[in-house]
């Protein structure tokens, strides 16, 4: 900078954190932000890390990876793909088409004077796809990804995968106790419906 360089590649941040990279957000609040970039897929209600990364990245790119990572685990593609307007290219979107994914989210460009838009359908995406900024709330302020102290690289990442593993395993408490008792209400009610009848 001082031989009057406007950008220094690789340039360090921070002393304690060397890996770090100041990643610019356009936020009003904090324009650049400093520390880990995640890609975030959910399914069946699990969160599932699809990308950690220092370094500032296009989030778009990430997409067809996640969607081939769904075919391997799955042996199918998924129907549709609910994601942020930054991943709705050409390339996403043509490769979507070309395996039958409905990439929801408005068309490219300009909407044509006789475009139809199903507003129910969109509604229902839109309603759907809060449950992924549901989950990045939800290990934010209930299970440490907001709060990571560590000063290594490898630390911080082990702190951002057991973050998300906690998450998982508390939806997944909440649901088996949300099975049994409606396991228990279900017998309750029967139970009621049978003494009814019979007295």
């Amino acid at each position: 900078m001082y031989n009057k360089t406007h950008t220094v590649e690789n340039r360090i941040a921070s002393i304690f954190q060397p890996y770090i990279r100041p990643i610019v957000r356009g936020k009003s609040k904090a324009p650049v932000e400093f520390g880990a970039k995640l890609d975030l897929s959910v399914e069946n209600g699990l969160g599932r890390i699809e990308k950690i990364s220092f370094e500032a990245y296009n989030e778009s790119e990430v997409l067809i990876p996640a969607i081939e990572n769904y075919y391997k685990r799955n042996g199918h593609y998924p129907e549709r793909v609910l994601a942020d307007k930054i991943y709705r290219n050409r390339v996403n979107l043509a490769y979507c088409k070309e395996h039958g994914i409905r990439l929801a989210g408005p068309a490219l460009g300009r909407p044509g004077k006789d475009t139809v838009i199903d507003k129910h359908t969109e509604y229902i995406d839109s309603v759907d796809r809060i449950e992924v900024e549901r989950k990045f709330g939800l290990s934010k302020h209930s299970h440490g990804l907001g709060l990571i102290m560590t000063k290594r690289e490898d630390t911080t990442r082990s702190s951002i995968v057991l973050s998300i593993i906690s998450m998982n395993l508390d939806s997944l408490l909440r649901l088996s106790l949300f099975q049994k008792l409606i396991l228990i209400f279900s017998r309750y009610n029967c139970c009621y419906f049978l003494c009814k009848s019979i007295g």
